[in-house]
């Protein structure tokens, strides 16, 4: 045996260990049962093999009727035997084989969620999907396959073996003389499928990919007319897709056709060799029946194992990548001695924090405070690292260097649930997910009372719209909440904030995407509940944040000045030119202001070439 041979079997070995370790060993009873009761089903066909010697020599050769009544018993309960325990079997090995799934499942999306956004920007969501999905159910049904039929026909061949080589061994020995031809040609076809496999595999996420696009993204391929685009992309990846899948079948019907040939050169053989002895009289035609019986029967279990061997590559080839993913420890973690979270209203503070993606940096010595039960907003161009500060404050990334600090205490001290237990979160893109208003709104939080629930709805303004609903809090939002409008969506996600009472609330563009009369009922809800908590505003719109206590204006990933609406104005700088350009352009009417895409276009007004862009914008508005 090769090296490369040694390393597959010990790889599969290895894989096989693992997946028994994992999970298979929570329901080896079920699996002891199974293959109890399939060792009794294999058996039977060497029973079936052995009652031809009897059946021939005993019942018709001699015309024995009572024989012949006792042969017949004999088959009949032999098949009842095989017929129960195979229904018992499959049960129990269903059972077995899709529970595991499911804990494997469940372990896969556990890990998923765990794991930073750097991972989740390198895994689209089609990857991610196919690996739970597909992958899983390829083992359990490779997994399910190799233990009934390895078993059953493990022991079916064992016993048809045990019949053939009791007629006579020097048959036995003849009819295998093809046997030692299968090995290193079924080596090199199971390498070549578990290589197939993993191709398919592959190009089966990116299919699974390019379709989660297509259907989050209808919208603008039917306004970009791109159907035809994205037809096409979808027709190469399934082209490849398909030839990849030819080739594993081409594989796997290789291994199982090379028993073929070696069953049709021992049945050859064997002609030749005991025919002889048939003639000459030294065999009964009873112990030449019953081996051809055992014969034949034998190299139908050594086919089905045989293309078992390749179906195990396909599986291995999943087993290797959701391996990975189920041993893939995130890279942000809680501390291994954590701090407890502040208690009361924190305040925030930054200090000289670095943060690159590869080589562009993000995070260039951001240092502020943000006042404990005040409102700091912060404005800047876009890229300018606003969202990024969210996501160093939550941990979502950890930045090079710097501290972040909440209450005085470092977010990188503290417990991953105590930390992000901290932050209630309204973004301009408002996900629900695809159930009732009122699970929307109360999530996993336990307990909550109707007088607690009426409350947030009240001071949410979800009780404006929810007499449109047709059932009302139980109305279904749908797929990301499609049912709902941009300001009802919003509106249930400030509830879910309200109810989470949380001391320190995090604003991105909560209301950037709406329109003015939404975002005034929106706006509204938004100010009772940043009351009494630490608040960080993110906005283009200058008039969302002209009330706020302290106002950070940020580019290039630092602040570069702030202070309140009025000092800002005062000082001139960028703040100043933004407002200046959204709020006084001159000669504009108040209706061609509210047209103007300068006040929903987020850039540095000291950039010549967005300020040239953002005019000539201004005048095709007024002259149209």
């Amino acid at each position: 045996m090769t090296e490369q041979t040694q390393e597959t079997h010990q790889d599969n070995g290895y894989l096989l260990s693992w997946l028994w370790r994992k999970y298979l060993h929570r329901y080896k009873w079920l699996l002891v049962g199974a293959s109890f009761l399939m060792a009794i089903e294999g058996a039977t066909l060497g029973l079936v093999a052995w009652m031809m010697e009897p059946m021939f020599d005993q019942a018709f050769a001699p015309g024995n009727t009572n024989a012949l009544w006792a042969v017949g018993f004999i088959f009949a309960g032999i098949f009842f035997v095989r017929g129960v325990t195979s229904i018992c079997h499959k049960v129990m090995m269903t059972a077995a084989s899709q529970k595991s799934s499911a804990d494997l499942r469940k372990d896969l999306l556990g890990r998923m969620m765990l794991q930073d956004n750097a991972f989740h920007q390198t895994h689209p969501p089609g990857y991610l999907i196919q690996r739970i999905q597909s992958d899983v159910a390829g083992i359990n049904g490779v997994w399910s396959a190799f233990i009934t039929g390895a078993g059953k026909d493990f022991i079916s061949l064992i016993s048809l073996l045990v019949v053939a080589i009791s007629v006579d061994w020097r048959w036995t020995v003849v009819a295998c003389i093809g046997t030692p031809l299968l090995v290193l040609p079924s080596i090199v076809a199971q390498r070549f499928v578990r290589r197939r496999a993993r191709e398919a595999r592959d190009i089966g996420a990116r299919i699974a990919t390019l379709l989660d696009e297509v259907f989050h993204g209808i919208v603008p391929i039917k306004l970009n007319l791109l159907e035809r685009y994205q037809s096409t992309r979808f027709s190469v990846s399934t082209k490849k897709f398909v030839r990849a899948q030819i080739r594993e079948t081409a594989g796997n019907s290789s291994i199982a056709a090379m028993v073929d040939f070696t069953a049709g050169l021992g049945f050859f053989c064997v002609l030749l060799y005991g025919g002889g002895e048939i003639v000459a009289g030294e065999k009964t035609v009873g112990q030449f029946m019953s081996f051809f019986t055992a014969l034949g029967m034998m190299f139908e279990p050594l086919r089905r194992l045989a293309g078992l061997s390749g179906r195990w590559q396909v599986a291995a080839a999943a087993i290797e990548r959701l391996k990975e993913l189920v041993e893939l420890k995130p890279t942000i973690q809680s501390p291994q001695a954590t701090l407890s979270a502040p208690k009361g209203t924190p305040e925030i503070r930054l200090d000289n924090v670095h943060l690159s993606y590869g080589d562009v940096k993000v995070l260039n010595g951001t240092s502020f405070v943000a006042e404990a039960g005040k409102t700091t907003a912060i404005v800047g161009a876009s890229g300018a690292g606003k969202s990024t500060l969210f996501n160093v404050l939550t941990r979502l990334v950890d930045p090079q260097s710097g501290t972040s600090t909440i209450g005085g205490i470092r977010n990188s001290d503290m417990s991953l649930p105590d930390l992000r237990g901290m932050f209630s979160v309204v973004s301009q893109e408002a996900m629900l997910f695809d159930d009732t208003v009122r699970e929307n709104i109360i999530l996993d939080q336990a307990n909550v009372t109707d007088a607690q629930l009426q409350k947030v709805l009240d001071a949410a303004h979800v009780t404006d719209f929810l007499p449109k609903l047709a059932d009302g809090l139980d109305t279904d939002v749908g797929p990301r909440g499609t049912n709902l409008s941009g300001g009802q969506r919003q509106r249930v996600v400030i509830a879910r904030a309200l109810l989470r009472d949380t001391p320190i609330l995090l604003l991105d563009e909560a209301t950037s995407a709406l329109d003015t009369r939404s975002e005034t009922v929106v706006q509204a809800a938004l100010d009772k509940l940043s009351h009494g908590r630490t608040t960080l505003v993110i906005a283009h719109r200058l008039s969302t944040v002209r009330e706020a206590d302290k106002i950070l204006v940020m580019d290039k990933g630092v602040v570069v000045d702030q202070g309140t609406h009025d000092e800002l104005i005062a000082r001139g700088g960028i703040y100043a030119e933004l407002y200046e350009l959204q709020f006084k352009t001159d000669g504009a009417t108040a209706e061609e202001r509210a047209l103007s895409p300068v006040s929903n276009v987020a850039f540095t007004p000291s950039d010549e070439s967005q300020s040239l862009f953002s005019r000539t914008l201004t005048r095709l508005f007024r002259r149209s």
